[in-house]
Formats: C-alpha cells, structure tokens, sequence
C-alpha cells in the first residue's frame, strides 16, 4: 500500500517552496498536483516527464559510467556529455603520436567511431516505493545487525522480483536518513563508442584557474554513441552491433535563452548532505577538508612533476590529475563558503526549532539526540582525520591497490596444478597488462613515499594504522621496487615460476595486508559508536521532518535520478572580475573566450582556427539573434556532482545546455541550498553544435538531431568559410 499521507504531505510542503531547490525523485513528478509548473514556464505533463509504460523524458537521460550524467539527442542513441566525463575514455583512447585530448577526435564515419573500454551507460526502466514493506519490519529497538539483516533481506528479495532473470539491474537505496527506501529497475548497455570530443583546450578552457568560477568560457563537452544488437537489447562490444533506437531522444533548441526563462535539469546527482548537523559541519571544515586539501595537493605536485617529464605519462595520468585537483578546489571553496556564509550558524537555528520540538510531550524519543550526535564527533573527529588521509594514500599510491588487486589471482594461480595454471593464465596475463600499461614506476614510488610521510606526520598515533606508522617513509620506493609487483616484468616472472612462500614473504604486500588489517580493527573497534550515530541521525531527521510541517523536506542526493527546475538566472557582478563586455551577468560569449586567450599557455591557449572564425564571425545558424557567439550560461537549478553532463531542459522538452559546473560563492551548497548563490553554470547547446558543425567540420552529426529553431534564428550559412588550420582526415 502506497504511503498517501506522506506523499500529500511531500506535495503541500512542494508547493511552499522555491521551484529552484530540491533535487526531486521522478516517481512523485507525475503526483505533484498541488504544484503549478506551468506557470514556471513547463508546457508537458508531468506523465511527458515520467512514464513507465510510454516514452517520456526519462528515457532520454543516461547514467553515464556511474559518475556523470549523459542525454541521448538522437534516433541513433547519439549522446551528449562533458568533458571532464569523457576525459578518461579520451585519455585512454590517445597517445604521444595520437593525441585526441590535445587535438580533438571526430569519427566523420560511423566506421571511425570506437569502443569505449569499459564504459556503459545506464537507463531507468521505473522506480518504486518499498518504504511501507521494508519499514514495517524494522523498529527502534533493534541492532544495528539486525536491522541490516532484515534490509539486506527484503532488499534481495526486491531485486529477485524486478530483475526478470537479469535482464535489469535492481538497486534498493535508503533515503532521508533511512527512513524510507526506493527501489530502482534499470537496463545497462556496455557497447559505449567515442563519437567526438573537441581539443582540451575547448573542452577544458580555464583549467584549474576558472574551475569552479563565473564566468567561464569553456566548451565541456564530449560525444559518445549507444549500440546494441540488432533486436536493440544490451550487448557487449561486436562490430555487428548497431547504433541504439531509444524510446526518447532530446530535440534540441538553437532558439536561445534569457533570465526568467524555465530550465528543468534531470540526471544523477550523486550526494549532498543537506540534513548534516552544525556538529558534522563543524568537523567537515575544520578537520577532514583540510586534510583532504593538504593530501590532494600533495598528490597533484608528485603527478605533476612526471607528467611535464613525459608525454605519455602526462596521458596516462591526466584523468587522474584532474580528478584530484576537481576535489580539491572544491573541498577549499566549501570550507571558503561555509565560513562566509554562516552555515553553521543557520544549521544552529534550525537545531533548536528541533530541540524546543522534542521536549514537547509525546516527543520524548527523540530529546537528548542531539547531544549523542555532538558527543559522537567528539569521539571520532581524529579518527576521522586519519580516514582522510588513508583514503588519499590509497586512491593515490598505486602500489598498495595493485598488491591488493593482484595478490589474490597471484595466490589462486600458485595453488593451481599445472592443468588448472594453463587454464588461468591467460586471464591472469590479460589482468597484468591491464594494472600496468599506464604506470610510471618511478612516480609511483615517489607517490608512496611522499603520501606515507604526510600520514605520519599529520595523524594522532593513538587511531593511527600501526603499519603505516612503523615504516620508514623515505625507503618505502625501494621496498615497491623490490618487490613482485614493482612492474610488468616482476609479476611476469612469478607468473613463470610461481612461489607461495615468496608471495606471502613480499615486503610490498606485508604492508598492504597490514594496512587492511588496521583498518579492520578501526573498524570493528568504533563499529558500535558508528551504529549508535546512525541511529541517532535517523531519529533527529525523523524528528526534524515532524517538527516543521509547513517545510519542504526533499531527500538527499544518492546517484538516484532527479529533476531539479528553476529558471535562467543571473549573479551579481563583482568587482575582481572581468566580463569582457558582459552588462547581464547570465551568458558569457565567444568575445570574453578569445579575450582570454594566452598563446602557450597550459589553461588559456586556443585552437588557431577558433580565433580565425570568431575574427570572421563565422557562426551560422547558432549565433544568438543579438549577434554574439553564446558559450555558457547560468541558471538557478539546484544540482552537485554527479549531475555533471546532464542536460538543461527548456518548458518544451527542448535541449538547450548541458550543466558542468557550479559557483565558488555557492560551494557549501552541498550543505545547505544558497538561494541567493547557488547557480548552475552551463554549456550553451549552441556553442556545442557550432564547435561540431563550424569548428570540427562534423556537420553530420549536427544532422542527426532534431533542430528546433523560430523566425528570429540566422540562416544556415553551412560548411564554414575559414578553411585555415582545419582538422587533418584521417590517414586510410
């Protein structure tokens, strides 16, 4: 039975509320009565937006790789995406005489489109409630494990119902707090080929500099292409496969935006923690953040430091490097905004709304909740500090992951008899060349050296891991070096004359077991403190949802899809920046782009042929009807990472942009919705199809889409008049 009081409940505080916060769950769209989109600017039906047994919006919007967000915009699975999403397949598809991340890539043939190793993308079939089924078996008075059991349980016998025999994936996800559940059936498609992806500089103009700022010029995005077998079902990769006909493709608009103009974004955010206490935040931007700051740069300077030695080192690790820095700013701009902008002090108001609510009477189970959670920060914040940097040590020191990876298909093949050893080697090879095709040895060793000496350094012995705190922070290269798994050859060898004793003996797997060791015991050691602030973090939002009933409480973002609308906006200008000619802060141009141009240089070079056909005002039919160049623009959706590709959808379920990025005044958004800050920063769609058409020279894909365009759009002028510096063809 479905939860009707809660859902009316959801839908009133929905309408009390600004259309631009919340990212929503698409099961409830098609309920919100009480809410008049239309006069936001929507013109579908909320069943045009989600359907289950028709096509709809929904099945436009792609998962993609399960950390970015992607749009199908044709009837030949075409997708739109970032950049920084498709950076790594880019990175991986390059090399030093190949490459695609400093020139660009476009498959001017679908024979020339290649497979994306690895990469797939993810559909959402229908989603549904199991709040009422899972909760009426769980109670207050039960374990942590019991309360596990039950949920693990009910969740298995969920996925077993919907799966049809594996032809969906199904995925059950808590939501406020563990509350309620969700579930979720969706269609994975693994043959995921690189269509096009314009020069790093385009597609990552303003590096690290702009990252994270307005106002940006940069041209994030990339192309990819779904295919399936011939009856259109989920396949892996086979040159027999054909491009995807999917239920929903985007038209897309070169009609243009303005401020106030309605602008709907769905896609996959993947966490906020919008309910997290004063104390939480507290903790966040006064201990882990700067730990993870300090770590990351660290990080970056090592990489840094190869990838300007060496070509291919600097392919091999870009998507890495700019992973690591991406987090990096953020967490610095969070800890910025955070104190400029009172968060904690407004998470402060609102907890004593709460506790003046729980001593009211029939309140009592949940006073005193908030002092359990303060006393649990109190408890944990070194141990908190400590997972940081061990965290950073083990996403960024290769070593300890691949002597974690590979010992145990090293262990399994030893034990093998010779029979068994022929018929796992192959695999086992495969999954060596696999971990070391793009390491460099050499900062990988440094990389070890510097991230163990910053963690014993800056973590409290007394939650420290005893491994890590006992060696020798300047020897360790050599201990990877003389190691079995020191490179390629190494592995190789054991792989030739396999030894037990000798795997077991080996110093660089001694320290990685012993780290996974001390990890457990932390773990086990803090377990029941854990699950009681678990207990108690579900309590206080319970708690804090029934204390204002008047209020909008939407869930947090999990990699759920959401939709989030609001409208085109604009920011305040400020004094320490330049906006090249700007006088409404929403849009920027291609005057402000080549104005920021610095020949040579690492985040502002340009492509020639760029400067060339701005000079000439070559811009066809995707100029604005004012006569500029657009190249992003702001609006106010409520979006963090994981929304990163999705498309900006206009009242007519039109593409007009695809979200790459938010606003430094805006970084504690995660935290707390800043409506007066927190904006979107968008690729605009026309500057996306004049760099395909006019730039790149790949106007066939600009003829694949469905052009949605009114009586003030220019002309099509067709192939470009600049002809310098064009693409090379490709060589047969």
């Amino acid at each position: 039975m479905k939860r009707i009081f809660l859902l009316f409940t959801f839908l009133l505080s929905f309408a009390q509320m600004r259309a631009d916060e919340g990212m929503w769950l698409m099961m409830l769209i098609k309920r919100l009565n009480g809410v008049d989109m239309q006069k936001e600017g929507l013109h579908l039906t909320p069943e045009e937006i989600y359907s289950v047994n028709n096509s709809s919006l929904k099945d436009a919007i792609v998962s993609f790789g399960g950390f970015c967000t992607g749009e199908i915009v044709s009837d030949r699975g075409l997708i739109f995406t970032n950049h920084h999403c498709g950076y790594g397949a880019v990175a991986a598809a390059s090399t030093p005489e190949k490459d695609y991340l400093k020139n660009g890539f476009w498959a001017m043939k679908d024979k020339d489109e290649f497979n994306a190793k690895d990469l797939y993308v993810r559909f959402l079939v229908r989603m549904d409630d199991a709040t009422q089924r899972i909760n009426s078996k769980l109670n207050n008075d039960m374990t942590a494990a019991q309360r596990k059991a039950v949920i693990d349980a009910e969740t298995k016998a969920i996925q077993t119902e919907n799966s049809e025999n594996g032809k969906y994936t199904v995925v059950v996800r808590d939501f406020f707090n563990g509350n309620e559940f969700y579930y979720f059936v969706y269609q994975d498609y693994k043959d995921i080929r690189l269509v096009g992806a314009p020069p790093s500089s385009i597609g990552k103009f303003g590096g690290d500099t702009d990252n994270w700022e307005w106002p940006r010029h940069t041209g994030d995005f990339t192309v990819f292409r779904v295919y399936a077998d011939a009856a259109g079902n989920p396949s892996e990769y086979k040159p027999t496969n054909v491009p995807l006909k999917p239920k929903h493709y985007l038209p897309v608009s070169l009609k243009g935006v303005k401020p106030g103009d309605f602008a709907m974004i769905l896609g996959y955010p993947g966490r906020t923690n919008r309910y997290l206490t004063s104390y939480g935040i507290q903790q966040m931007v006064t201990k882990d953040y700067p730990a993870w700051v300090e770590g990351s740069k660290m990080a970056m300077d090592v990489m840094k430091k190869y990838m300007d030695k060496d070509k291919a080192t600097q392919l091999n690790y870009a998507s890495q490097y700019a992973s690591v820095a991406n987090y990096w700013k953020n967490r610095q701009g969070t800890i910025d905004a955070v104190n400029k902008n009172g968060t904690i002090q407004e998470k402060q108001s609102l907890e004593k709304i709460y506790a003046n609510w729980a001593l009211l009477p029939g309140n009592e189970m949940y006073d005193g909740v908030l002092e359990n959670i303060r006393e649990y920060y109190k408890q944990v914040s070194d141990r908190n500090v400590e997972r940081m940097y061990s965290s950073l040590l083990t996403r960024n020191a290769k070593y300890i992951s691949i002597a974690y990876q590979l010992s145990s298909m090293l262990d399994s093949y030893a034990k093998q008899d010779m029979a068994g050893r022929l018929a796992m080697k192959p695999k086992l090879e495969e999954a060596v060349k696999t971990t070391y095709e793009n390491i460099n040895t050499e900062l990988e060793g440094e990389m070890l050296n510097s991230m163990v000496n910053l963690y014993q350094t800056r973590v409290n012995k007394d939650v420290a891991s005893k491994t890590l705190m006992e060696l020798n922070a300047n020897t360790l290269s050599n201990v990877a070096f003389s190691s079995i798994f020191a490179n390629k050859t190494s592995v190789s060898n054991f792989i030739a004359n396999p030894d037990r004793l000798k795997l077991d003996a080996d110093p660089l797997l001694k320290i990685a077991r012993g780290i996974g060791a001390d990890q457990k015991y932390y773990n086990d050691k803090y377990a029941l403190v854990d699950d009681f602030f678990a207990k108690n973090n579900r309590l206080f939002l319970d708690g804090l949802r029934k204390a204002q009933p008047e209020k909008k409480f939407y869930p947090d973002a999990n990699s759920t899809m959401r939709l989030t609308y609001g409208s085109v906006d604009t920011l305040p200008m400020r004094d320490d920046r330049d906006y090249h000619g700007i006088t409404e802060n929403y849009y920027t141009d291609m005057n402000g782009l080549v104005a920021k141009y610095k020949a040579g240089d690492e985040e502002f070079d340009l492509p020639q042929r760029l400067i060339a056909l701005h000079n000439a005002k070559d811009y066809g039919q995707y100029a604005d009807k004012a006569g500029y160049m657009p190249v992003n623009f702001l609006s106010n959706n409520d979006i963090t990472g994981g929304n990163s590709g999705s498309p900006v959808i206009d009242g007519d379920g039109n593409l007009i942009g695809i979200a790459f990025d938010g606003n430094s005044e805006a970084l504690s958004g995660d935290i707390v919705f800043e409506k007066d800050w927190q904006k979107t920063i968008n690729v605009d769609i026309r500057f996306v199809l004049w760099t395909m058409d006019k730039f790149a020279g790949a106007r066939r894909l600009v003829d694949e889409l469905k052009l949605v365009k009114d009586e003030n759009t220019p002309a099509d002028t067709g192939a470009s008049k600049i002809k310098t510096a064009a693409p090379a063809k490709k060589k047969k």
